[in-house]
């Protein structure tokens, strides 16, 4: 976990059904889940010195890693439309897929993560629920954008 470098998080290969669905097994391990949490947390109080404030993206980040995180969001669409977003993301990187199988493997590894013994996938009581069926990236980001800057704006904090 020491030599692990946040550059090498962006490689495209790590974007591979098979890699999606081996963290998800993996993720099942209680020592794996310390190390990843550890390396979270220090990322998320840690950032690079040129950002203000990290995001954080995972299957636990509000339940788990980041409780006091200001914002809390549990980002979802239905099943159809993210195997269709992440089969069109993997066709652009050229890899030989169906949408079949992109559909089956986000069905298990959606089973997998809810039904976890530690740090299952689940949406916590103060996570803005944000359904992206029917949203662009585009909107999704202003939606969030919005509720954000009303929160920071009532509160006067940030």
């Amino acid at each position: 976990m020491q030599r692990l470098n946040l550059r090498n998080l962006s490689r495209k290969n790590l974007l591979s059904d098979k890699v999606a669905i081996s963290a998800a097994i993996v993720a099942k391990d209680k020592n794996i889940r310390k190390l990843v949490k550890k390396f979270q947390i220090n990322c998320a109080y840690n950032p690079p010195k040129k950002y203000l404030g990290s995001i954080l993206d995972g299957r636990d980040i509000t339940s788990v890693i980041m409780k006091d995180a200001m914002f809390k969001f549990y980002i979802t669409a239905n099943l159809n439309i993210r195997a269709k977003r992440r089969f069109l993301e993997l066709k652009k990187l050229k890899k030989k897929i169906t949408y079949k199988d992109v559909l089956k493997s986000l069905r298990k590894r959606d089973y997998l993560d809810k039904n976890r013994k530690h740090s299952p996938l689940k949406k916590t009581k103060d996570s803005i629920l944000i359904n992206t069926s029917k949203l662009s990236k585009k909107s999704c980001f202003y939606k969030i954008k919005k509720i954000m800057d009303k929160k920071i704006n009532f509160n006067g904090n940030f």
